[in-house]
């Protein structure tokens, strides 16, 4: 590593670090304005990741025009610094400020699904806040595994993975943990739960999918562990509703069709949660934080990954491409506004 990576590796933890220790102890008004204004300037900037942005919610809300888009765009950079601002100060939240903070629809789907002893998989798009739903689930009696990306700095990987466990969760590296979907699939045939973003894999091993009429890739780890341990796959949607308390919908569960090689399975299971997202999107578009290129024809031709020829894999050793946060370095030389600003 050069000199100047170190220095920039440092510059980087030392942001979000001192995010971490100082804005949690503001004062709620204090911080919320903070953040408001934070996005209110990225907006204005007009940077990369705002044009990203716009470019993805037209696919979503093609009907609007620029000023509808931008004003589209405007809610959501203020819904995606929300989420930064709430994790922040999530590990000084008290148990019952946490309850308080999320109101999912349907949770009784995940309630009796565990109650008959059969293991769980939580599938989300980036929508909302992903931490609090997990923190919520944590409090409500149902400790759960989810997986993360390494970071750079190594220091900010591990503050993040410190963080989730602070809130309860077990934390698993997508990259660099031997037995990572071994852990997964021992936990959810043991009754268990496991929380899993993935709505965004745009590499070879992704399974593509139509979303929004267009198509993308998804990760095959949600489809695949379920059909290898017999776990109930339910996609869960995330928003904010213009009050302090995030709402939230447990769909049912995608069902492991009864025909069809492993390869076959794993597409129409995944094709399935695409669809149900797409709708939770389309109804909620300024609280889908998709800052990156989600979609195939947004590619670098040259940078595009191949298509998946084989089945994808369920070996035990293998990792699933499950994202688990928009702050994690994209592939593709998108920026996170939140490092622009940092």
């Amino acid at each position: 590593m050069t000199d100047l990576n170190r220095v920039k590796d440092q510059l980087t933890y030392t942001a979000y670090a001192s995010g971490w220790a100082l804005v949690k102890r503001l004062p709620e008004p204090w911080a919320d304005a903070l953040f408001r204004r934070i996005a209110d300037r990225t907006w204005k900037g007009r940077g990369k990741s705002v044009l990203r942005l716009e470019t993805n919610l037209r696919r979503v809300h093609p009907e609007l025009d620029d000023a509808g888009i931008r004003a589209l765009s405007r809610e959501g950079m203020r819904s995606y610094l929300r989420y930064w601002c709430e994790s922040f100060r999530m590990p000084v939240w008290s148990r019952e400020r946490i309850t308080a903070s999320f109101e999912p629809e349907h949770i009784e789907r995940l309630d009796d699904t565990l109650a008959a002893g059969r293991g769980v998989i939580l599938a989300l798009p980036h929508m909302g806040n992903w931490d609090l739903a997990g923190a919520w689930v944590v409090v409500r009696g149902y400790p759960f595994s989810t997986v993360a990306e390494r970071l750079k700095p190594e220091k900010l990987f591990d503050a993040f993975v410190a963080y989730r466990e602070g809130l309860g969760m077990e934390v698993l590296p997508l990259t660099g943990g031997a037995h990572t979907m071994a852990t997964l699939a021992k936990r959810l045939r043991a009754g268990n739960l496991v929380c899993l973003v993935g709505d965004r894999d745009l590499s070879a091993s992704g399974v593509e999918v139509d979303f929004m009429g267009e198509k993308t890739r998804m990760p095959a780890g949600p489809a695949a562990l379920a059909q290898q341990t017999g776990a109930a796959l339910l996609p869960v949607t995330l928003w904010y509703d213009g009050t302090k308390v995030m709402k939230g919908c447990v769909h049912e569960e995608v069902q492991v069709p009864e025909t069809g090689t492993r390869r076959e399975k794993t597409a129409a299971m995944t094709q399935a949660m695409a669809d149900v997202w797409a709708e939770g999107v389309r109804a909620h578009a300024k609280d889908w934080h998709m800052l990156q290129r989600f979609w195939l024809a947004d590619l670098d031709p040259d940078k595009a990954p191949p298509a998946a020829t084989d089945a994808p894999s369920t070996d035990t050793q293998s990792t699933p491409s499950t994202p688990s946060a928009p702050t994690t370095p994209s592939t593709d030389g998108d920026t996170d506004p939140v490092e622009a600003q940092a």
